[in-house]
């Protein structure tokens, strides 16, 4: 595990929730610098960051948080309010809040003010921004504490607001789910689709390849959490993607 930079304060964090997302904010954080304590959900999860523990929850010594689940309203409210409970007030909460807003979450919470939403999902960390919406109550303090957490992962932090799927990743989810249509109504081949967007718009995956990447439960938890907060039709999951698979039919 890297060393803290001289002069900088030793930062633990206790993070809790879904493989993959656990692994990867853990070895971004141990790679920072930072003891790292964590619990999956279920099971034991992969790699992780020599050093790191696993406990079964958050400590009093714990200076920052991290809950990360999407796809499961009823643990993340269990892990969110466990870690409410024991964790000292200031001490500040980070919730993966592209599928479940900071808003919903607040109300399972005693200190709302130190709730800060952030864009998490599978294989976004490996970008430099982090999207970070903060409670309605949360102030300027839990902010900047948010702000010097990813800071120390060499992450530049945007403010957005509290809105279903943020931004990345609702903008992302409903990449998936649209190609997720076209392959269903056999408008091209899988590959060709992937092909035409990568070269067609330089992006670094097909939006399929994407949605393997992320994974298919986490994409539906997104869209799910869009049609439920907008309530509108445009975020209905298509049939494939609803099913579970990618695995569509060949155009003709």
């Amino acid at each position: 595990m890297n060393e803290p930079a001289k002069g900088r304060k030793q930062v633990s964090v206790f993070i809790a929730g879904e493989s993959p997302l656990v692994e990867e904010y853990a070895l971004a954080c141990a790679g920072a610098g930072m003891e790292v304590a964590l619990r999956f959900n279920g099971g034991s999860g992969g790699k992780l960051p020599a050093g790191s523990v696993r406990r079964a929850r958050a400590g009093r010594s714990v200076t920052a948080a991290l809950e990360l689940t999407n796809t499961s309203r009823a643990t993340k409210r269990l892990n969110i309010a466990g870690m409410d409970r024991t964790l000292p007030p200031e001490t500040p909460i980070l919730s993966a809040s592209a599928a479940i807003t900071v808003a919903e979450q607040s109300a399972w919470v005693r200190h709302p003010e130190r709730l800060i939403g952030i864009a998490a999902l599978p294989s976004l960390l490996k970008g430099r921004l982090v999207e970070i919406a903060p409670s309605r109550t949360a102030g300027k303090e839990a902010v900047t504490r948010a702000e010097g957490f990813f800071g120390r992962m060499d992450k530049e932090v945007s403010v957005v607001q509290d809105t279903p799927g943020m931004v990345l990743p609702r903008i992302l989810c409903m990449l998936v789910n649209e190609a997720s249509f076209a392959l269903g109504e056999r408008i091209a081949r899988r590959v060709d689709i992937d092909t035409a967007m990568k070269l067609g718009t330089h992006y670094p995956h097909g939006p399929l390849e994407w949605g393997m990447i992320i994974g298919l439960e986490q994409v539906r938890a997104v869209l799910d959490g869009m049609r439920s907060g907008f309530g509108e039709e445009r975020y209905r999951t298509a049939p494939l993607l609803a099913r579970g698979t990618l695995e569509g039919p060949s155009a003709r």
